[in-house]
């Protein structure tokens, strides 16, 4: 198949271009700069259709859409909450004007996120449930929201409402991992919080089954059957890497730290696979512990 992917350059884009490639799938990445080579194609996220003609993408089975800026790593201003926002939405709204011009459009894979749940008090919820409360849920809507010029064109859109990606490349386990290794692991406030998560192998996985399911649309979860606690992350992370773990974050503490988001990043939600499994995907590392073991036998194989 011949896919095209924006955000190509994060953790989970750079992991699926990888797995693309080396599956024999041609790939052409969205890129916001000078293109490197014919695998690349400039665009801009903010412009209409992202500056490209339909042209561009002739031949494209799939687009898979993952750009917005990052969720982590940096301290939530006012000014950054916006560029949260802009960037899903204005980038996902290029992408769907974009395909709806096309005569044969290619399907559309486009990120979005559990957030779109809020804080349901770490009771279960599959993809049939409304959207929640606070900041993250109202971004996912508008994001999600964005893609209708592609849905009424009638091209099969699949949301993407991914957890929280495990990879020691990068991301949450990236961020804590050298925290952990040193004792200083810690839980989040009451640790009573549901973490709904996955391993980046597994979204990979779940994002090419996806491409070659017809009859499947709209939202899909993408996170592993077996949620956990933040404590329950805590205790797993540090029993892997044979480290104490005995330290807490009170929730005053990181709301001063995050910048006044701290209800957004400690919501508690359930968000079970419940329409990937019904399609007939199975996880291969559907537990956290297992994630972790293999994703530091790895680190440690290549240090």
């Amino acid at each position: 198949m011949k896919f095209a992917v924006t955000g190509a350059s994060g953790l989970i884009g750079s992991a699926l271009v990888a797995s693309l490639r080396q599956g024999g799938d041609q790939v052409l990445t969205l890129v916001r700069r000078t293109p490197a080579s014919g695998q690349e194609i400039a665009w801009d996220p903010v412009a209409p259709h992202g500056g490209l003609t339909p042209a561009a993408l002739d031949g494209v089975d799939v687009v898979v859409h993952l750009a917005g800026a990052g969720i982590a790593g940096r301290r939530w201003t006012d000014s950054y909450k916006e560029e949260i926002r802009a960037s899903r939405v204005s980038g996902t709204r290029a992408i769907a004007g974009l395909l709806a011009g096309m005569e044969s459009p290619p399907v559309l894979l486009s990120g979005s996120a559990v957030g779109w749940y809020g804080d349901t008090g770490g009771r279960e919820v599959d993809e049939s449930a409304p959207a929640g409360q606070g900041f993250l849920a109202g971004v996912v809507s508008e994001w999600e929201a964005a893609a209708d010029p592609a849905r009424e064109a009638g091209i099969r859109v699949v949301t993407l409402r991914t957890g929280v990606v495990i990879s020691r490349a990068g991301g949450v386990l990236g961020q804590v991992l050298p925290l952990f290794r040193l004792g200083l692991g810690a839980r989040l406030g009451s640790g009573s919080q549901a973490m709904s998560w996955v391993a980046l192998a597994d979204w990979i996985r779940a994002a090419r089954f996806l491409a070659g399911q017809a009859g499947v649309s709209g939202p899909v979860n993408i996170t592993a059957p077996n949620p956990v606690t933040n404590t329950e992350f805590t205790a797993a992370l540090a029993g892997a890497l044979h480290r104490p773990a005995l330290l807490s974050i009170p929730t005053p503490v990181l709301s001063l730290a995050l910048g006044g988001v701290t209800s957004d990043l400690l919501t508690s939600a359930r968000v079970m696979p419940r329409r990937l499994q019904q399609a007939g995907f199975g996880f291969s590392l559907p537990d956290l512990p297992g994630v972790l073991t293999a994703e530091l036998a790895a680190a440690g194989s290549a240090a």
